[in-house]
């Protein structure tokens, strides 16, 4: 195996950087626009912040994704030959494609309560008796999904940690035992 320092750094910095961003702004974001006096500005200073932070997301997840195909190149025969190394990799790869289809849907939803001000909100997820019904569902909707998308990406970063445990040269070797000598 060759020095794979920068693709390891790219696939830990990039979730890493998911992970809490998705965090902040479920915690942070959302929370602190409870706290605008105007009604409008609630959804308006949410949606200023998620559009400040698009870039770099897109950037984290694309570093993700770069050290992840630079590791997997790597490793591509130890998968192949180590037993529960290919189970694990293609769980994370699942774990990493609904934490993006999560995020996407997230976004979308973002976007829909957006288009939907002014309107009487009482934070950017959370409806008050006044708030349109439809705008009320988008804003349930996000509410439920803003956590999944740091929990989705909190599982990929622990995926990533069980892998980097099966390429220890003990887990390694019995991994390979295994897989062509199987316990009866």
């Amino acid at each position: 195996m060759s020095d794979l320092t920068v693709a390891r750094a790219l696939h830990d910095l990039g979730a890493a950087a998911w992970f809490g961003g998705a965090l902040m702004g479920a915690v942070g974001l959302h929370g602190a626009s409870s706290v605008m006096d105007s009604s409008a500005d609630r959804v308006r200073v949410a949606d200023v912040g998620w559009q400040r932070w698009q870039p770099w997301k897109t950037a984290a997840i694309g570093a993700h994704v770069a050290g992840s195909l630079a590791l997997l190149w790597d490793n591509k025969g130890r998968l192949s030959a180590q037993h529960g190394a290919m189970t694990t990799n293609l769980a994370k790869t699942a774990v990493f494609a609904a934490a993006l289809g999560a995020d996407l849907y997230a976004a979308a939803l973002g976007h829909r309560i957006g288009e939907q001000q002014p309107a009487p909100v009482g934070s950017a997820v959370e409806p008050t008796a006044e708030t349109p019904e439809e705008l009320a569902a988008a804003q349930r909707q996000l509410r439920a999904v803003q956590w999944a998308v740091p929990a989705l990406t909190g599982l990929n970063i622990v995926l990533g940690a069980k892998m980097g445990e099966q390429q220890r040269p003990t887990s390694v070797i019995s991994g390979v035992v295994e897989r062509f000598h199987p316990r009866r």
